[in-house]
Protein backbone atom coordinates (compact mmCIF):
# COMPACT_ATOMS: atom_id res chain seq x y z
CA UNK A 1 0.00 0.00 0.00
CA UNK A 2 1.44 3.09 -1.39
CA UNK A 3 0.73 6.38 0.28
CA UNK A 4 -1.38 7.21 -3.59
CA UNK A 5 -3.26 3.87 -3.24
CA UNK A 6 -4.99 4.01 0.34
CA UNK A 7 -8.25 1.55 0.33
CA UNK A 8 -9.92 2.67 2.90
CA UNK A 9 -11.06 -0.71 4.19
CA UNK A 10 -7.40 -1.22 5.09
CA UNK A 11 -7.40 1.95 7.04
CA UNK A 12 -7.90 0.32 10.55
CA UNK A 13 -5.26 -0.21 12.42
CA UNK A 14 -2.74 1.31 9.83
CA UNK A 15 0.22 2.99 10.99
CA UNK A 16 1.29 6.60 10.11
CA UNK A 17 4.07 8.60 10.01
CA UNK A 18 3.88 12.87 10.40
CA UNK A 19 6.31 14.65 7.74
CA UNK A 20 6.03 17.81 10.05
CA UNK A 21 5.21 16.58 13.86
CA UNK A 22 3.62 18.80 15.92
CA UNK A 23 4.05 18.15 19.91
CA UNK A 24 6.32 15.58 19.88
CA UNK A 25 3.32 13.66 18.07
CA UNK A 26 5.01 11.59 15.00
CA UNK A 27 3.31 8.24 14.96
CA UNK A 28 0.12 7.53 14.33
CA UNK A 29 -2.43 4.20 14.00
CA UNK A 30 -5.83 4.91 12.68
CA UNK A 31 -7.68 3.38 15.86
CA UNK A 32 -11.52 4.15 14.58
CA UNK A 33 -12.98 3.92 11.27
CA UNK A 34 -17.07 4.53 10.11
CA UNK A 35 -18.73 4.09 7.24
CA UNK A 36 -21.64 5.18 5.79
CA UNK A 37 -24.98 3.00 4.00
CA UNK A 38 -22.01 3.00 0.66
CA UNK A 39 -19.38 1.98 2.38
CA UNK A 40 -18.12 5.81 2.73
CA UNK A 41 -15.46 6.55 5.07
CA UNK A 42 -17.38 9.12 6.84
CA UNK A 43 -14.93 9.10 10.31
CA UNK A 44 -11.93 8.44 10.85
CA UNK A 45 -9.65 8.86 13.81
CA UNK A 46 -5.73 8.63 14.79
CA UNK A 47 -3.87 8.20 17.74
CA UNK A 48 -0.68 9.51 18.64
CA UNK A 49 1.65 6.63 20.13
CA UNK A 50 3.31 9.10 22.47
CA UNK A 51 0.35 10.00 24.81
CA UNK A 52 -2.70 8.12 22.79
CA UNK A 53 -4.18 11.72 21.82
CA UNK A 54 -7.11 11.41 19.36
CA UNK A 55 -7.67 13.31 16.10
CA UNK A 56 -10.94 13.10 13.51
CA UNK A 57 -9.18 13.41 10.47
CA UNK A 58 -10.06 13.38 6.48
CA UNK A 59 -9.12 10.38 5.64
CA UNK A 60 -7.29 10.92 2.08
CA UNK A 61 -5.29 13.65 3.71
CA UNK A 62 -2.74 10.36 4.02
CA UNK A 63 -2.01 10.12 0.64
CA UNK A 64 -0.34 13.38 0.97
CA UNK A 65 2.86 12.30 0.54
CA UNK A 66 3.77 15.74 2.12
CA UNK A 67 2.05 15.51 5.08
CA UNK A 68 1.88 11.67 5.96
CA UNK A 69 4.19 8.45 5.28
CA UNK A 70 3.34 5.11 5.24
CA UNK A 71 4.56 3.19 8.50
CA UNK A 72 6.05 4.44 11.13
CA UNK A 73 9.47 6.10 10.19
Amino acid sequence: MNNGQIHPKKLLNSHWTKVAPSNQEKHFTVVEVEYDEQQRVVDCQIEAAINNRRYSIDWRSLKDRHLWKIGWQ
